[in-house]
Order: structure tokens, then sequence, then C-alpha cells
């Protein structure tokens, strides 16, 4: 959980500002939840051999059945079904670059940000498309598609004036992807024991973790493109 000072900081801003602050704590919850339980698990096992008084008779042991996905087969599998994990890129220290999405900080690593483009005209809308969908950027003979950051990261908590204030693009990595935010700040190094790792991605696959120290929700990149990927597909959007 978040510790008492950076509680104290969230909960100084005003409104509208409460509501991403209210966002941020709700990510630094949910990179820690899962170690949580991790831990009530570990304690629970420890406890229970101690109340045990008596040991049951051996059962026979039963058949061993196969995995239901061989370590051979998961590689095969498209990456947004891959088990999750951490990076690879997470194992040792990474410069980063930490931009802001309508009050929200991210950061993203230096060695998977593809460009930042300046918005210098209007970012050419696509009929239909839903909302975290602005629509496309023409880059060196090539559409890039441009996400509303903050109705992609914050569904339903977006404020509604979001788009007024972007000001620039981070594409992802070599993806014809790019996220749309407000401003972008410096860059740092961050040494893995930085950073809060999830070890659970049911709930935002995307996030990879949360730098306390900076206040901020570290992007799995590569994730973070694989959903945009499954979402131009499964909503059969035509953005050639």
């Amino acid at each position: 959980m978040p510790d008492k000072k950076a509680d104290r900081k969230l909960t100084q801003l005003d409104s509208p500002s409460s509501a991403i602050a209210s966002y941020l704590d709700e990510l630094l919850h949910t990179a820690t939840a899962a170690e949580a339980e991790e831990q009530e698990q570990e304690q629970e096992q420890a406890i229970l051999p101690e109340v045990s008084v008596s040991e049951p008779e051996p059962e026979p042991e039963p058949e061993p059945e196969p995995p239901a996905v061989s370590e051979v087969e998961e590689t095969l599998l498209p990456p947004e079904q891959q088990p999750p994990g951490r990076p690879e890129w997470s194992h040792k220290p990474f410069e980063c670059l930490i931009f802001t999405v309508a009050g929200l900080k991210l950061a993203v690593p230096l060695a998977l940000l593809g460009a930042i483009h300046r918005i210098d005209e209007p970012v050419r809308p696509l009929p239909g498309s839903p909302r975290w969908y602005m629509g496309i950027r023409p880059n060196r003979g090539h559409n890039l598609r441009v996400v509303d950051s903050a109705e992609w990261i914050m569904t339903g908590r977006a404020p509604a004036d979001a788009r007024d204030h972007y000001r620039f693009i981070i594409r992802l990595d070599e993806s014809e992807w790019g996220l749309a935010c407000d401003d972008v700040a410096q860059s740092f190094t961050l040494k893995p024991d930085e950073v809060r790792w999830r070890t659970a991605r049911s709930k935002r696959p995307w996030l990879a973790g949360t730098v306390i120290e900076h206040m901020c929700a570290l992007i799995d990149v590569q994730s973070m493109a694989d959903l945009l990927v499954r979402a131009e597909r499964e909503q059969h959007l035509d953005l050639s």
C-alpha cells in the first residue's frame, strides 16, 4: 500500500485533480494487491502444519496430468494470451521518460520509445471510431494511430477537456500506435528494486508496476501495443 507521505500528497490535490489522484491511488493498490495476497497465502501455509493434530492416511498418488499448455505451445500463443510476467528489460537498470496525461504521470522505458511527435496540426479523426481513438497522423509515408490516452487508460474517469491539452504523441516502440499526452518531463535511470513490479496482470495488463518515489505508473510497452492491436481487430476499425 502507498506510504502515508504519498497519501498526503494525493489527498491534498483539489478537484478535478482529486479524480486523477484517486485513479493513481487505485493503480498503486492494484500493483500491491497481488503481493499482499501472496504473503497472506504463505502465512496460511506456515500456520496450517502447526494446528494439525494428526497426519492423514497417505493416499495413492494420482496419475500425473499433462500441462494444459506446454512450454513449446506457450511460445506459439499470440502476445495477448501469453501468461503475465515481468518484461525482459526489467531485470537491470534502465532509462525512463516521464510524461503526463490529464495530470496522471506515466513512465516509459527509453529503449522502447519509438519517437516523440509534437501535435502541430489536428489529428485526422475516423468517423464511427470509439472514444479512445483520436485518429490518424501521417508519419513518413504511413499512418500513426493516435490514442486518446486519458480515455484509454482512465475509462470513465477521463476529464471532458483532456484532448484540449494534448501537445505530444509518444510512439510505442516500432508499432503504429502513439499515446497522446500533455507534456514530456525528464528522463531518469531506474533500478529494478525501485519499482513495485506486478506479478498478476488480470487487470490493467499494460501496467508493469509503479514507481513510488516519482508517483507514476510504469508502462509495459509491448503489452500496451498488443492490447491496442487487439482492440483494433475486435472493433473492426478501418485504420488504413
